[in-house]
């Protein structure tokens, strides 16, 4: 069991160590629209409020693909399923998007940000407000509509590797 040590700094370090034993469900986050065609893998994704459906989404400030997201006001938080696992690298490092797109089949939400087919669940939203903090940007995304698939396993990321849990009914 992990116990608090007030009295050792908290580095970058240790706080990144940390946070690698925090589960979190693998997302690709997608956009389109006048900035371009754009996606991440993320996971720091999570549900804020249930009136009005809103996200929260964050992407680091100096990635390549920040400013497709601000500019476009739109996105589309695709949940991976365990046989995503390449997908997710693909949109998780350098690849060109054209190449990260080419990997999977898409279809278009009304806001005409990308969707994933066969992923876990699809969250079509408009940016609402953006927030900056530290390194990251954080978007503020209220949900316009969702696909959800079958329960299944979903994939996972923690200790700095991937994972499975089951999504299914019990």
């Amino acid at each position: 069991m992990a116990e608090l040590d007030d009295d050792a700094p908290l580095t970058k370090q240790r706080y990144r160590d940390a946070m690698a034993n925090l589960a979190a469900a693998v997302n690709v986050v997608t956009t389109d629209g006048p900035a371009g065609r754009a996606g991440f893998t993320a996971t720091a994704v999570c549900s804020v409020t249930d009136e009005p459906p809103t996200l929260l989404v964050c992407v680091r400030r100096d990635s390549s693909v920040g400013e497709a997201f601000r500019a476009n006001g739109v996105l589309c938080v695709n949940t991976l399923a365990p046989e995503h696992k390449t997908l997710s690298a693909l949109f998780g490092g350098k690849t060109p998007a054209d190449e990260r797109f080419a990997a999977a089949e898409w279809s278009r939400a009304s806001t005409g940000a990308p969707v994933l087919s066969g992923a876990l669940a699809s969250f079509d939203c408009r940016v609402s407000s953006v927030v900056e903090v530290g390194t990251h940007a954080v978007l503020f995304c209220e949900v316009v509509s969702v696909g959800d698939g079958a329960p299944t396993e979903g994939l996972v990321y923690v200790g700095r590797r991937y994972d499975t849990v089951c999504a299914c009914a019990s």
